[in-house]
């Protein structure tokens, strides 16, 4: 796979690089803070960002929460010593596909890589369970439904396209005639209307819900 890693501590970056590199792993870039990370990203289009959370500038959350928003096809895994249930949540809400710590064993490590290429989450056992608990009480796409309402007939129609696989900006301002700016504000509002985090969720809500049983709206900029 072609990997970035997104880590402040550079003797980190060096051992990791060293131990991807020796199992084939290509290392397309090095991001020294959640800034960088997006960038680099945005430049290398790696299969998968490995990210740390605690970086400076920015995040290794809003990083991730960035990255999936632009590029929803590339995978982002988080890799920290944070063993923070709060963290683990807020990572897989902004649409990261795993959450690793630093002391797994390597084996672990490569098999959950293995596990995320094949577009599998990448989650041990116990954080896992963790996840299974909290997301049993519904309540982010609960409070989606009761905003669905709010949605404009052109955020409608922005929902049913990343329905039908049209996901990135570019492929969205073409069909729709705007600028890819105008597809980011309406992104964004959509986003912030239905309280989710990422558009793999957003796309994921509409499709169990239905809610575009009626089509999109009007053509409207």
């Amino acid at each position: 796979m072609r990997i970035l890693i997104a880590d402040d501590h550079s003797l980190f970056r060096d051992g990791l690089r060293s131990l991807l590199e020796a199992q084939g792993h290509e290392i397309v870039g090095e991001a020294r803070n959640g800034r960088e990370a997006v960038l680099l990203t945005n430049e290398k289009h790696p299969d998968l960002v490995l990210m740390d959370l605690s970086m400076p500038e920015l995040d290794g959350i809003a990083a991730t929460r960035a990255i999936v928003a632009d590029l929803p096809t590339i995978k982002v895994i988080i890799l920290t010593a944070s063993d923070e249930e709060t963290k683990l949540f807020d990572a897989i809400k902004a649409g990261a596909q795993g959450y690793l710590l630093k002391d797994l064993e390597a084996d672990d490590f490569f098999a959950m890589l293995d596990r995320a290429s094949r577009g599998e989450p990448a989650l041990t056992p116990t954080l896992a369970r963790k996840l299974l608990n909290e997301f049993a009480h519904p309540s982010a796409e609960s409070q989606a439904s009761e905003n669905t309402e709010d949605l404009t007939s052109r955020e409608r129609e922005v929902l049913d396209l990343m329905v039908q696989g049209t996901t990135s900006n570019r492929k969205l301002a073409r069909q729709l005639g705007v600028s890819e700016n105008t597809v980011k504000f309406h992104v964004r509002n959509i986003l912030d209307k239905l309280r989710l985090h990422s558009r793999a969720q957003v796309v994921g809500y509409a499709l169990r819900n239905k809610i575009l049983d009626s089509g999109g709206g009007e053509q409207q900029s």
